[in-house]
């Protein structure tokens, strides 16, 4: 017991550390910000979600006797509360049968798919975006004109040698790609620290289930129908707008990352195939354009079930390396 809330203490403290450290404008600090949920996932993947809860409550609680309310409740929404979930649902599992199993054996369980997590880590992502926006106004126009001053402010200052018009024209194409940008990189950090956290608790040896099998990854048939409601409310204006184009881009984004792993199963028997994968995770992260085409895979396999037909052509795909 005591073991366990001083792991709790140690994994919110320097989680809160790592959050607080974006005060210091250094630049490596935007890196331990973005790694803020990593302690707090360890320690629900390897000493369980309670743990977890723990930690993310005491840190939120320090912050906000240190900081002051705001940064207690955007540690609390973005980090802490995200961390516990998404460490609880990957431990969360129910036996595979109904049928009675042998005492001395271990037992058959189904594992919380990893296809529904990714929907949650797209539901924070997009939670957290429009929580943000919020701080700067309750409407689209007070939302808009905020951003749209706080880019001018930024680009302004910089000597580039623009022209005032061709600078509007540039704000004005940021401020509309901002906030699913910004649902994009919330995507990809929650993804990655679940992820390194799982990989860190795997090596230690207290990941308390099965390695997935990441090829696998295959999101709700209904999550869908989902994008295609969230991509027409895009049109309608308004704030309406606003949220649905968050909710989107983080679908989408759910979307790119399921075709990352249609990608590895379509390359399996490809003797290339260390080339196309690191060719294709390179170009993605320093040109970010490829990203296009892994969504457009991801969704051509959720229209048109392209892993299940090569699984029925090639067979069964090898086991996962742990």
């Amino acid at each position: 017991m005591m073991m366990g809330l001083l792991t709790a203490l140690a994994a919110g403290l320097a989680s809160a550390t790592m959050f607080a450290s974006i005060v210091s404008g250094a630049l490596m600090s935007l890196v331990l910000f973005y790694l803020a949920p990593l302690p707090l996932m360890v320690a629900a993947l390897g000493f369980g979600s309670t743990t977890a809860l723990i930690g993310g409550v005491a840190a939120a609680l320090g912050l906000g006797a240190v900081f002051g309310l705001p940064y207690m409740a955007a540690f609390a929404l973005t980090v802490a509360l995200p961390a516990w979930w998404l460490g609880h649902l990957a431990l969360l599992a129910r036996p595979a049968s109904a049928d009675p199993q042998p005492a001395n054996a271990a037992p058959m369980l189904d594992w919380y798919p990893v296809g529904r997590i990714m929907v949650w880590i797209a539901l924070f992502a997009a939670l957290t975006t429009v929580s943000a926006l919020f701080t700067l106004g309750t409407d689209a126009e007070t939302i808009t004109a905020a951003l749209r001053r706080g880019l001018m402010r930024i680009l302004g200052a910089r000597p580039d040698g623009a022209s005032s018009g061709d600078l509007e024209r540039v704000v004005d194409a940021l401020v509309v790609i901002a906030p699913a940008a910004a649902t994009a990189i919330a995507m990809m950090t929650l993804t990655f620290n679940l992820w390194l956290a799982a990989r860190v608790t795997l090596a230690s040896g207290r990941l308390n289930r099965p390695w997935p099998d990441l090829r696998a990854t295959a999101l709700p048939r209904t999550v869908l129908f989902a994008l295609l409601a969230g991509l027409v409310l895009c049109f309608t204006g308004g704030l309406v707008a606003l949220v649905a184009q968050i909710a989107s881009a983080a679908l989408l984004m759910a979307y790119g990352m399921t075709g990352f792993a249609v990608l590895h199963t379509l390359t399996q028997a490809y003797s290339g195939r260390a080339f196309v994968l690191g060719a294709t995770y390179a170009a993605t992260l320093f040109i970010g354009w490829p990203l296009l085409g892994m969504v457009g895979l991801g969704l051509a396999d959720a229209v048109f079930n392209i892993r299940q037909t090569y699984r029925m052509r090639r067979g069964p795909p090898a086991a996962p390396p742990a």
